[in-house]
């Protein structure tokens, strides 16, 4: 039977490391995480729903450089967040 990460130092030795609410709220209610992946999946389909816009009754072509723009910088941006996780420790 596996126990919790604080019975597990304990067992080990070591004093169970304390995590402040102040910094982390939802630490209170045992979880305090992120969603990496489920970040870059939103991203990928808000920047492909910004070129859907591009088919509209709109008539004229500001929105279009607009979207594009917009679009083009999220998925830079997605990119340069991929590449920064994958290749971390050599930096």
């Amino acid at each position: 039977m596996t126990g919790t990460g604080q019975e597990l130092a304990r067992r080990n030795g070591r004093p169970p490391a304390k995590v402040d609410p102040e910094d982390e709220p939802s630490a209170e209610w045992g979880w305090h995480g992120g969603f990496p992946r489920g970040m870059i999946i939103a991203g990928w389909l808000s920047t492909i729903i910004m070129l859907l816009m591009l088919f509209g009754n709109h008539q004229g072509r500001v929105e279009d450089v607009w979207l594009v723009a917009v679009a083009v910088l999220m998925a830079g941006g997605l990119i340069r967040y991929s590449l920064k996780r994958r290749h971390s420790w050599r930096r």
